[in-house]
């Protein structure tokens, strides 16, 4: 007997199964098939359709070049501040936006030419066989596809389809941005290669390259994108400084046309070199356009004390006049020599420092050695100045840091402070020397004006031109020496390796990641459906769940079966399906001597509700005990839908309905099958009160003779959680039989079964554990009792037939790998 107390633990028990849920897994193997196949499919179609990634790189060297021809008296050489300084300044431009403005215009990229590839529009620069001589100041169509077709070698055709009646223009000029009326359909006009394409919303004028190669019948496209989008785009350039060389830049890009990105790593270097170089020269500049706007006031004075010294010659006897006054006029051009040297120091001292009070830009500070001043500590500082202006005015665009800014700020500060304090310094002594030369000067005019009027006006005229001509001289010097200095100047920035195609640099796509990402995918979606599934259904999977659920013991396993009809046992009876039920059979027996049952016994059949497999167990059941020559009979008592007539192709047409009525005698409603020792009384006709019928006396009489007749009864019953006609039944049966099957008896309906037990409605039951699948897992841990010849693989060869078709791999295992 089961303690009806037991239950209590099994219905407090509410762990997860895990055991439970890899079968449920196992049961939708399908769906994971379906799904892998399914995620793999469009990981690869993505994969066909992805650009391939590539990778370029070039790599340059910072180095600070000494120009050649500097000297101490010069200082025209742009000092940069150091190596360290000009990485990470040269880092910064690189990464610039008015740098790469600069690249970007200058190689028109803001043009897309492309192609139609097998999946997708492909960028063909580098490989078409043409270029655009875009007009800047004029619009061109925004951010569309215009179909470029070459009817023969000199002549295209334009294709562009317009859906709205307005469409968006560009302007590179400017980069501003208009609107223009069109007509939505599709443009189609031919031009002539070189011939100006003058239109509302495109100008340009398309030339052939210098080997175009073939090109006839060959559709490209061209597209104009927003200038400022591209700029950002290739601000993303990779600069990585060497870890192991502080002064070795390495440039990199990633996309999917090579040449592009080789032009652009190239062309980005080329003008770092040039702005770079600019930069340096700014100093020897500046002082060319000095000297030069000197030049020209000087000639001019030149040229008319020159007239005057000729006008003068004319008229008077210039080799008298001469005599006597030559010492003189030597003193004074030496005289007028110094203080034309000293005038112009303290001229030019003037300007800075109302220069360095007045304006926050000093990159157009001339040198100090055109005026004469060597002064070290006023050109190593006004150079410095000019340094950092130049480099505070370059990072504006590429750094936003305030402290940077601020850093500068504070040096160009102090720099200015230090510069100020020495030319006060120098202006002061300066002024000395000239108070001195004046004082000699003075002397020496004293001595002119004892001279006749003639010779006087002779020696201020020479004294003018002798000046003149010697600061005129002076200046020439000065600008060729910075001319000199302009052209010895090196670039700072070198190449190691310049960006080029060598056939190599594919990095993606990384097709990989993506079949990964279909695998995971695959397992996680229906393992997920699974999940829910596990949890929604709540069914029964495994004997673990129902000796969790309930105490009532099991009494057999039965597997699936692989027969066309439900007599499994008889169609196949050495299947190890059949040796499942002869083994409950076997249970059966003992559970009878157990109890001293003897004589005829009687055995119900039931389950939870419909479709768990309650007919199929009591045929099977009733074709064992027939087969050991035991008198059987199966009665049909599902009579609300009927079923065993089926498998004996035998007719339905009058069975225990018509008894129970008093239609038909006993021996009338028992039917003879093709089963040696096994007869059948179907259900008959469905009646409108079954339950009823049940209980009347004339079913006690049924199942009286039945006893008198058989050895074994099997009941075949209604649902007992569906109908309560089963449980009228319980008190005929000796034992009750209470089928479940896998992974469809749901965990609700085991709690049901065990309040009828608690409530005494059936007695001395056991279930049958129907639709067991999964053999790997449980193996012979079930024993005899549980289904033989469950899990013994091989062993089993020669005892069993085999319950499932071989499958094709089976087939041809079997036939050329076994002997």
């Amino acid at each position: 007997m089961i303690d009806t107390k037991d239950f209590s633990f099994f219905e407090s028990q509410n762990s997860f199964d895990f055991k439970g849920f890899l079968i449920k897994i196992t049961s939708y193997w399908k769906w994971f098939i379906v799904s892998l196949l399914i995620t793999l499919t469009i990981a690869h179609q993505v994969n066909l359709r992805k650009e391939k990634v590539y990778a370029m790189e070039t790599t340059i060297a910072i180095k600070e070049e000494n120009n050649p021809f500097f000297t101490s008296t010069t200082s025209l050489v742009f000092n940069w501040g150091g190596t360290s300084d000009q990485v990470q300044n040269i880092s910064n431009t690189l990464k610039s936006r008015s740098h790469n403005e600069l690249v970007v215009e200058k190689l028109h990229f803001y043009i897309d030419y492309l192609q139609q590839g097998k999946y997708n529009y492909e960028d063909v620069y580098g490989k078409i066989p043409f270029y655009l001589d875009v007009d800047k100041n004029k619009g061109q169509l925004y951010n569309s596809l215009i179909g470029i077709k070459f009817i023969s070698e000199s002549v295209y055709e334009i294709r562009v389809k317009f859906d709205s009646n307005s469409v968006s223009l560009v302007q590179y000029s400017d980069n501003s941005k208009t609107a223009t009326s069109v007509v939505p359909e599709e443009f189609v006009k031919r031009y002539r290669v070189g011939e100006r394409v003058s239109l509302p919303f495109l100008n340009f004028k398309l030339e052939l390259n210098g080997n175009p190669g073939s090109y006839k019948g060959n559709e490209y496209f061209i597209r104009f994108n927003d200038f400022d989008d591209v700029v950002l785009r290739y601000q993303g350039i990779g600069v990585d400084i060497d870890p192991k060389a502080a002064s070795i830049l390495k440039l990199s890009l990633q996309g999917s046309n090579k040449n592009r990105m080789v032009d652009y790593l190239n062309a980005t270097v080329k003008m770092l070199i040039k702005v770079q170089l600019d930069r340096k020269n700014q100093f020897a500049t500046n002082t060319i356009e000095f000297i030069d706007s000197t030049l020209i006031a000087m000639g001019k004075q030149l040229k008319e004390t020159g007239d005057e010294l000729k006008s003068f010659s004319r008229n008077n006897n210039i080799i008298e006049i001469e005599q006597g006054g030559s010492g003189i006029s030597a003193q004074l051009l030496t005289f007028d020599v110094q203080k034309d040297g000293i005038t112009r120091k303290i001229t030019y001292y003037n300007t800075l420092k109302s220069y360095l009070k007045n304006s926050t830009d000093y990159a157009k500070l001339p040198a100090p050695t055109v005026a004469g001043i060597e002064d070290p500590n006023i050109v190593t500082n006004v150079s410095k100045l000019i340094a950092l202006s130049g480099q505070r005015s370059e990072m504006a665009y590429s750094v936003k840091s305030d402290k940077i800014f601020k850093d500068f700020d504070n040096q160009m500060g102090a720099t200015k402070n230090v510069l100020l304090e020495n030319i006060n310094s120098a202006s002061n002594a300066l002024k000395y020397d000239l108070a001195l030369v004046q004082n000699k000067m003075s002397e020496v005019e004293n001595n002119i004006k004892k001279l006749p009027e003639d010779k006087q006006e002779y020696l201020k005229i020479v004294r003018k031109y002798d000046l003149s001509d010697n600061i005129y001289n002076t200046f020439l010097q000065k600008r060729s020496e910075a001319e000199i200095v302009k052209a010895a100047n090196l670039s700072d920035i070198h190449f190691i390796d310049s960006a080029k195609d060598t056939g190599g640099g594919l990095i993606g796509p990384n097709t990989s990641v993506n079949y990964i990402l279909a695998l995971f995918l695959g397992m996680l979606i229906p393992l997920l459906f699974v999940f829910v599934v596990f949890f929604l259904e709540n069914s029964i999977l495994n004997t673990e769940d129902i000796n969790k659920l309930t105490a009532i013991p099991l009494i057999g396993v039965v597997g699936l079966k692989h027969t066309s009809s439900n007599l499994s046992v008889f169609e196949r009876p050495k299947s190890a399906l059949s040796e499942s039920f002869r083994a409950i059979r076997s249970s059966l027996q003992f559970l009878y001597k157990k109890q001293d049952i003897s004589g005829s016994k009687t055995l119900m059949l039931t389950s939870s509700i419909s479709g768990e497999g309650k007919t199929f167990c009591s045929l099977n059941l009733a074709t064992v005990f027939a087969l050991s020559d035991k008198k059987t009979i199966i009665v049909g008592m599902d009579l609300r839908k009927p079923k065993i007539f089926e498998d004996f192709r035998i007719k339905n047409d009058i069975g225990v309905v018509n008894y129970l009525i008093g239609q038909k005698t006993i021996d009338e409603v028992i039917q003879k099958t093709h089963i040696p020792f096994l007869d059948v009384v179907t259900s008959g006709p469905i009646p409108p009160n079954p339950s009823e019928l049940m209980i009347g006396d004339a079913m006690k009489e049924f199942m009286k003779i039945l006893k008198s007749r058989y050895d074994y009864i099997i009941l075949d019953t209604p649902p007992v959680g569906l109908v309560s006609d089963a449980i009228e039944l319980a008190e005929y049966a000796d034992v009750t039989l209470y089928i479940m099957r896998q992974n469809y008896t749901k965990k609700d309906m085991v709690t049901l079964l065990n309040n009828r037990l608690k409530r005494g409605e059936l007695n001395n039951i056991s279930i049958i554990f129907n639709g067991f699948q999964n053999k790997a897992k449980y193996g012979t841990g079930y024993g005899y009792g549980y289904g033989y010849g469950y899990g013994y693989g091989n062993y089993a060869n020669g005892y069993h037939e085999e319950d499932k078709p071989k499958n094709i791999f089976q087939t041809i295992y079997q036939r050329f790998f076994k002997n």
